[in-house]
C-alpha cells in the first residue's frame, strides 16, 4: 500500500521544519510547496530517501496550488506574514491565499485541511492582521467546511522571531522598552500607600507555546475525529511583556534597564520603522500590543489534543544563551 501524501504549504518556514520532520517520523510522504523549492531542500534528510520533496507553488497562483495539492490526502498551510509589502498584504496571503488552498484540496478529494490562524483572530480587532486572520478562517470553512483551525499564540523555539528579537536587542541597546496601558496612573489605593506601579500590570499578556508542541497538534489536528474544529494553543504560563524581557535578560545573561513606555510612543516609533526592510515594528503590530494574546479559559486546546505543554522557561535558555 502506498503512504499517505500531505502536502505542507509554508514548509519550509519556522514552524513547517518542525512539522515536516514529524511527518516524515510517521511514514508520510510529504511534498513541501513553496515559492523558493530550492531553500526548503534542506528539509530533504529530515525523512528516507525521496519521502520529503519540495515543490513550486504561490498560494496567489491557482495552477501551482492546484498542482501541489494532487493526489495529497493532508494538506497543510502554514503561510502567514507580518507585515504587508506591495503585492503581500494581508487579504492577498491570509484570505485570498488561504481560500485558494482550501478550495483546490476540496476539489482534489483531500481527506484533511489543517489551517493555521492565530490566537486573537477577531472580524472586529483593531489590527489589520487579526482581521484578516479572522476572515482568512471563514473563507478556509466556507471552502473546506471540515477544516480544522489552529490559533497559536506566539510560538517560540531556536529560529523564533519573537524572543530572538527581544535578545539581539538586548546585545546592543541599554535600555528596553516595555509599553505599558496602565502604568501611567496611579489607582487610589497605591496611591493612599505612596505607591505608583509604573510598569502597571507589566504590559501586554501573552502565553507562548513552543514549536515543538505547535507541530504535535498540527499532525494530531489531521486525524479524521477532528474534521471542523478549532483550538486555541497557549503554553501553560501566562508572560507579562516585562517578565518575558526579564527571561531573555536572565537566559542571555545580560543586565539592561527596562524603561515603562506608554503605547503612544510605540506608535510614534512604529510609525518611522515600519518602512525598514525588515520592521521590527509597525502601526498594526502596536494596535495588537492593545491586547492580550491568551488563550480563553475553556477553550479547546493542547490538551484535548494529548499535548501536554512545555514551559518557555525549560526552553529559552538552550537557544538564547547563544
Amino acid at each position: 500500500m502506498a503512504s499517505r501524501l500531505a502536502t505542507v504549504f509554508g514548509g519550509a518556514g519556522f514552524i513547517g521544519r518542525h512539522v515536516v520532520q514529524r511527518l516524515a517520523a510517521e511514514g508520510w510522504r510529504v511534498r513541501v510547496a513553496g515559492r523558493d523549492p530550492e531553500a526548503a531542500a534542506f528539509l530533504q534528510p529530515r525523512g528516507d530517501v525521496g519521502q520529503v520533496v519540495s515543490v513550486y507553488a504561490d498560494i496567489g497562483k491557482e495552477f501551482s496550488v492546484t498542482a501541489a495539492v494532487e493526489g495529497a490526502d493532508l494538506v497543510i498551510n502554514l503561510v502567514g506574514i507580518l507585515y504587508e509589502r506591495g503585492k503581500r498584504t494581508f487579504q492577498a496571503i491570509h484570505v485570498d491565499g488561504a481560500a485558494r488552498v482550501a478550495a483546490a484540496a476540496k476539489a482534489a478529494g483531500t481527506g484533511a485541511l489543517v489551517h493555521v490562524s492565530a490566537l486573537g483572530a477577531d472580524p472586529a480587532s483593531a489590527s489589520a492582521y487579526l482581521r484578516s486572520k479572522a476572515a482568512g478562517e471563514t473563507a478556509v470553512r466556507t471552502a473546506f467546511a471540515g477544516a480544522v483551525v489552529l490559533r497559536p499564540s506566539v510560538v517560540f523555539g531556536p529560529d523564533d522571531d519573537f524572543f530572538n528579537r527581544f535578545a539581539r536587542m538586548a546585545a546592543w541597546t541599554p535600555a528596553m522598552p516595555v509599553y505599558v496601558t496602565d502604568g501611567f496612573s496611579c489607582p487610589r489605593k497605591a496611591a493612599a500607600k505612596g505607591v505608583c506601579p509604573l510598569f502597571g500590570s507589566g504590559g501586554t499578556k501573552f502565553q507562548p507555546v513552543y514549536v515543538g508542541d505547535v507541530a504535535d497538534a498540527i499532525v494530531a489536528a489531521a486525524a479524521p475525529a477532528q474534521a471542523g474544529r478549532t483550538y486555541s494553543l497557549g503554553g501553560p504560563n501566562v508572560y507579562s511583556l516585562k517578565q518575558i524581557l526579564e527571561m531573555i535578560l536572565s537566559a542571555t545573561g545580560r543586565r539592561r534597564l527596562l524603561l515603562p513606555l506608554p503605547l503612544a510612543v510605540a506608535k510614534i516609533q512604529a510609525a518611522f520603522l515600519q518602512y525598514l526592510p525588515k520592521p521590527p515594528l509597525t502601526p498594526d503590530q502596536v494596535r495588537m500590543l492593545a491586547t492580550d494574546s491568551v488563550v480563553m479559559p475553556g477553550t479547546p486546546g493542547l490538551a484535548e489534543l494529548g499535548i501536554a505543554p512545555t514551559a518557555a522557561e525549560l526552553i529559552l535558555p538552550t537557544y538564547l544563551a547563544r
